[in-house]
């Protein structure tokens, strides 16, 4: 079983964490990142602790560890990417160590809030502490249309696997191309007519 299909089967698991008010953890996420983030270098040691608490949390809150590592994991990639920089230069690997312990420390408390909290109680949060109602407005297209996105451009990889004899790895890069191109076109053509289509229902 992927780590998707596991983590879907406990998404309506009842527990203390999801039944936490959204503003509440909202505002703890929040506070949680910037406190990693106000973490000297030097005492790099000290970010441990935070994402050991994420994963207490995580158990607490009955998320499936191997679920919720696959999707942390996705942001891995950009990290290391970031941090590997630090390596190139004079002490840079206290710096490394930072970079990769902040990032994955914020990225995990950022996902443990995505996977208890509906996205709507967070719009409703951001809602009460007074955000732009533009910017409330943009998540809540974003959210909306997000699925719509991944649907259609997984859609087209199963046509065009359908399509295309088993190459070899440029081969499959090269198709894997040619789908985000055409995901990205269909994309800025979707947000046109979403966009004339609300100016014309007298959105400005």
């Amino acid at each position: 079983m992927s780590g998707a299909h596991l983590f879907a089967s406990y998404r309506h698991v009842d527990s203390g964490v999801r039944r936490a008010p959204a503003g509440a953890k909202l505002a703890a996420t929040l506070l949680f990142v910037i406190a990693q983030a106000l973490v000297p270098v030097g005492h790099v040691a000290w970010n441990v602790p935070g994402l050991v608490l994420v994963i207490v949390l995580v158990r607490v809150a009955r998320i499936p560890l191997v679920a919720f590592a696959s999707r942390v994991a996705i942001a891995e990639p950009f990290v290391l990417g970031v941090a590997v920089v630090a390596l190139f230069q004079a002490g840079g690997l206290p710096i490394f160590a930072a970079i990769v312990l902040k990032s994955t420390a914020c990225v995990a408390a950022v996902q443990l809030l995505a996977h208890t909290t509906a996205f709507p109680e967070i719009l409703s949060a951001l809602a009460r502490a007074r955000l732009p109602a533009s910017l409330i407005w943009t998540l809540t297209l974003l959210h909306r249309y997000l699925f719509v996105l991944v649907d259609e451009t997984r859609r087209m990889q199963r046509a065009r696997a359908a399509r295309t004899s088993r190459g070899g790895r440029l081969a499959l890069w090269k198709g894997q191309a040619s789908v985000v191109a055409v995901s990205f076109v269909r994309s800025v053509a979707r947000a046109e007519r979403i966009y004339a289509a609300m100016l014309a229902r007298g959105w400005s």
